[in-house]
Formats: structure tokens, sequence, C-alpha cells
């Protein structure tokens, strides 16, 4: 099945390929999440490079989650409605 969202045609292909990012994305963000509160100096000491890089990291995954849940279930949204 074949969907149309804005000018950009979107398979179920796509709709599995962006689930599985957003299954993988979560799982990194869960795990960087526990090492990086494991890693933390604690208050008012400043955080080591590693504690920054794992932030850092952290960050990265909730920008690569968003969008990857949205295409994920946006299928379930366009199934059957024409643009």
């Amino acid at each position: 099945m074949e969907l149309k969202a804005g000018f950009v045609c979107y398979t179920t292909s796509m709709q599995k390929i962006a689930t599985r990012v957003f299954i993988s994305a979560s799982i990194i963000f869960g795990v960087l999440g526990i090492v990086t509160v494991l890693t933390a100096a604690g208050p008012n000491k400043p955080d080591s490079v590693l504690t920054q890089t794992l932030i850092k990291l952290l960050l990265i995954t909730v920008f690569v989650i968003l969008p990857s849940f949205a295409l994920s279930v946006s299928s379930k949204y366009l199934n059957g409605k024409d643009n």
C-alpha cells in the first residue's frame, strides 16, 4: 500500500524502517540515560568529558526518536486519506 504525505509517497516498507529506527533509538536512549546518571559527578561538581559526551549523545537520540516516531505512526492516520 502506498500512502501520500504531501508530495512524498510513503510505503509500508518505509514505515517498518522508521519503526525499527524508533525502537533502536529508544533502547539507545535508555542505555545512555542510565550510563549518564551512573557517571555523573554529583551536585556542585563539573561534568567530566565522558559525561558531557554522553549528554550530547542522549540529546542526539531524542532528535532521532521524535521524527522516527512521527513517521512510524503517520501511516495509521494517513491510511485511506487522499491529499
